[in-house]
């Protein structure tokens, strides 16, 4: 329980700090009167002051917030709302900016530490009859060395570059029972019968071997921003899929992230940092949604501004659509955390 605390308060006082400087920098580079710069939300603990603003420490660690002069008025002098509809945009999006950019330096990160990999051979086990695989030419016994070109050491490789490829044609090098090797043509479905998979195959990974590796950073770096892109296009697919019905909606509240985040720290300090870098990507996305409290829910007002011709909608109803937002996003946070706890009471967890 310790580990999993302090991993878990580790990694979002990270995501916090990136988010939250994003906010910062360019408000005060945009000439926007910052008042308060806090990390968690009230009650404040303690706070100190350094010319005009005030930099605070609050108990709730689970976020943070840039309090700037002005937010919906735009008399306030030096308020946000003074400024143009670009600034306005540029200040309120820059946190989940910094949230898309951290992923490229903890990935690059990850893979510079010392980890373990597992490497070995995939091969076929089962090919269900009718699917991708099987109209392709893939057959049981079959192993399978690379997809699109990439190696696939591992099931959770062939997995990965499946799932980053749904709907689209694969190139998948294939090494027969007598040893021949040809380059075969699949496309993934979004929608495959149960228990079958994208491609329609059980695979398992044959004589494995857990080695230690070590990525050089001229290396590291390009990878770390591949797999950044990479974790974007899963996490896009994954929203497709659950709304197609292919995959469980699963939501975990602060509980169960803090519950996942113990469970891969427990692995090392790479998979961890990936793992931060996965939540980083995970709280741009949602921040940017048009939802109410959210950086989304601001900048869909103002949007909705510059499509009026420059009519503000009035300070007063933004902020109480805001703070209605804020309200059920709260609500919907102790439901999933009851759920959460149940689960952990249960012995299950989120990671299969």
């Amino acid at each position: 329980m310790l580990i999993s605390l302090l991993s878990f308060l580790a990694v979002i006082f990270v995501l916090v700090m990136a988010h939250e400087l994003g906010h910062f920098i360019t408000a005060r580079a945009s000439g926007v009167k910052v008042l308060e710069f806090g990390l968690g939300f009230p009650p404040r603990l303690f706070a100190v002051k350094r010319g005009d603003v005030t930099y605070s420490v609050n108990a709730i660690p689970l976020g943070g917030f840039v309090k700037m002069a002005g937010e919906e008025d735009p008399n306030v002098p030096g308020s946000l709302a003074s400024k143009s509809v670009a600034t306005r945009l540029l200040v309120m999006g820059a946190g989940s900016m910094m949230n898309f950019l951290l992923p490229l330096v903890l990935f690059s990160a990850a893979f510079m530490i010392p980890h373990q990999e597992v490497i070995g051979q995939v091969v076929v086990e089962q090919v269900a009859p009718g699917s991708p695989a099987a109209m392709a030419g893939i057959r049981a016994g079959d192993t399978l060395l690379a997809v699109n070109d990439k190696l696939v050491r591992n099931n959770g490789d062939l997995t990965r570059y499946i799932h980053l490829n749904l709907g689209a044609q694969v190139r998948i090098r294939v090494q027969h029972a007598d040893t021949t090797v040809e380059e075969l043509m699949a496309v993934p479905r979004w929608k495959p019968p149960e228990g079958q998979g994208p491609i329609g195959v059980v695979i398992q990974t044959s004589d494995p071997r857990v080695t230690s590796v070590t990525i050089p950073f001229w290396r590291a770096i390009p990878m770390g921003i591949m797999t950044s892109i990479e974790t974007f296009v899963l996490f896009k697919n994954g929203i497709v899929s659950m709304f197609v019905g292919t995959a469980p909606v699963e939501v975990a509240g602060p509980v169960g992230i803090a519950q996942v985040t113990g469970e891969v720290a427990r692995s090392g300090v790479g998979p961890l940092l990936a793992f931060a870098a996965f939540l980083s990507i995970n709280l741009a996305i949602i921040n940017i949604f048009p939802l109410p409290a959210l950086d989304g829910g601001r900048m869909a007002f103002v949007v909705v501004e510059w499509l009026r011709g420059g009519r503000r909608v009035p300070p007063k109803i933004e902020g109480l659509v805001h703070l209605i937002g804020f309200l059920l996003l709260i609500t919907f946070i102790l439901l999933i955390t009851y759920r959460d706890i149940l689960r952990i009471i249960s012995g299950d967890s989120l990671i299969p």
